[in-house]
């Protein structure tokens, strides 16, 4: 249909083009998450890394189309937890939603902490994993404290420099391919004994995470630009994007290096590198890939904190969390406490384990925001906006329980325990409230 501008008053500033809004997005799924997850899935399917890449692709497609139209739909919206409250009209369900969001960015900086103290960072310095990923985590609370200004244009550089990394796996391999080295036979092949099918799904789980993080422009709709119209071609051409890359970097790193070198590597795509024997300096590279990782798990842990605070200035939470330092004007105990969930986190269990737990939390706010693409279609708005197929959304919701489904016990029993302490937040807050004669509603 077609597409116009809506007129929605706001009091932001629309700074956000087009192409600012794609970097954005793209930035935030072109995360640091592949630069330690290719070793994770080689060892679930092998030499064939593109297959649950791409199936975790079209699975992210069909969410993404869900939040092209509720963005376009309601402008002012903010993100999947105000997508439910007016789909649902229970604010115990935006709450959840909103928690899940919180404990997927808390889990995220727990697991990218660990990829921060593997094989990348030992190229300068070999210290061990678990206090390395503390002190990381304590450095990242001390930059977030003292405040950190933010700009799209600082957006602009860091993806550059994470897309840098990738593109340069893919040259180096492709010059190593075109000398009659590597083996791109490698690209199909899955390990003895396993069935291709079942191994791909279990992949994908893992792969799935590379492609989250689009959600997150869904708070950015009040400051873009023709939000209607700009909206859909960033989600969709970020993603896509997104794919390429990843698609040439599953089968860059298979050709390369055998199956088994990748799966028991905590920085394989600096193997992929040094295997090509392109002479990149791997201090050089390294340094990228730290980079990525640091910029990706401050980012989190600042929309952590900050939505920590905001939930206990709307009075979901404590009002504890939203006291700031005097003179920085940062959440100090938002960011105190994400940053010791994160800590605890880091020592629960591996990256791979601590990536499904943030998909199990994201699926719950996709299942909520496809759900909610449906229970909204009869509401109408002014504006004309972007109007997903109708049977995109239960695909979607489909493709989310066929997710769940590939969690294991110790996922749902992590996920269970945060969502144990975010109940236990609401109703503390709720008591307090209820005592004062404040009104919550539930």
């Amino acid at each position: 249909m077609a597409i116009t501008e809506q007129t929605t008053d706001t009091r932001l500033s629309r700074g956000i083009s087009g192409p600012l809004l794609y970097l954005f997005i793209l930035g935030d799924v072109l995360g640091a998450g592949v630069y330690a997850l290719v070793g994770v899935i080689s060892a679930e399917v092998g030499g064939a890394i593109w297959m649950p890449l791409m199936v975790a692709l079209a699975l992210a497609l069909l969410t993404a189309g869900s939040y092209a139209e509720l963005v376009t739909k309601y402008p002012k919206a903010g993100g999947a937890a105000v997508f439910a409250e007016r789909a649902f009209r229970k604010p115990f369900i935006s709450f959840l939603v909103g928690f899940c969001m919180l404990a997927a960015g808390v889990t995220s900086a727990a697991g990218l902490a660990q990829a921060f103290a593997g094989g990348y960072l030992t190229t300068f310095i070999d210290v061990p994993a678990v206090p390395a990923a503390l002190v990381f985590l304590v450095l990242l609370a001390l930059l977030n404290m003292r405040g950190i200004k933010e700009s799209v244009r600082s957006n602009v550089v860091m993806t550059v420099i994470e897309v840098s990394g990738l593109v340069l796996v893919i040259v180096v391999v492709g010059i190593f391919l075109a000398g009659g080295n590597g083996d791109l036979s490698r690209v199909n092949d899955f390990p003895p004994g396993v069935s291709a099918a079942s191994a791909v799904l279990a992949a994908s789980l893992i792969a799935y995470y590379s492609f989250v993080g689009f959600e997150v422009s869904a708070n950015v709709a009040e400051e873009v630009r023709d939000v209607s119209r700009v909206y859909p071609k960033a989600i969709f051409g970020a993603l896509l994007t997104a794919g390429v890359v990843y698609l040439l970097i599953g089968l860059a790193s298979s050709a390369a290096l055998a199956p088994e070198e990748l799966a028991g590597s905590s920085s394989p795509l600096l193997d992929v590198v040094a295997a090509t024997g392109a002479g990149i300096p791997t201090w050089l590279f390294s340094l990228v890939a730290l980079i990525a990782v640091a910029n990706g798990a401050l980012l989190t842990m600042i929309m952590s904190s900050r939505l920590t605070y905001g939930m206990a200035e709307q009075g979901l939470f404590p009002s504890v969390f939203s006291r700031v330092l005097p003179r920085r004007r940062t959440p100090w105990v938002a960011i105190v406490a994400t940053t010791l969930v994160a800590m605890v986190l880091s020592l629960t269990g591996g990256l791979e384990s601590l990536a499904s737990t943030v998909v199990l939390l994201l699926l719950f706010v996709f299942l909520s925001t496809n759900i909610a693409v449906i229970v909204l279609r009869k509401d109408r708005v002014e504006h004309q906006h972007f109007r997903i197929p109708a049977i995109f959304p239960y695909l979607a919701i489909a493709s989310c329980i066929l997710l769940l489904t590939q969690q294991t016990g110790e996922i749902w029993l992590r996920t269970a325990v945060l969502l144990a302490v975010g109940l236990a937040l609401y109703g503390v807050q709720k008591l307090v409230r209820g005592r004062t004669g404040a009104h919550t509603g539930s």
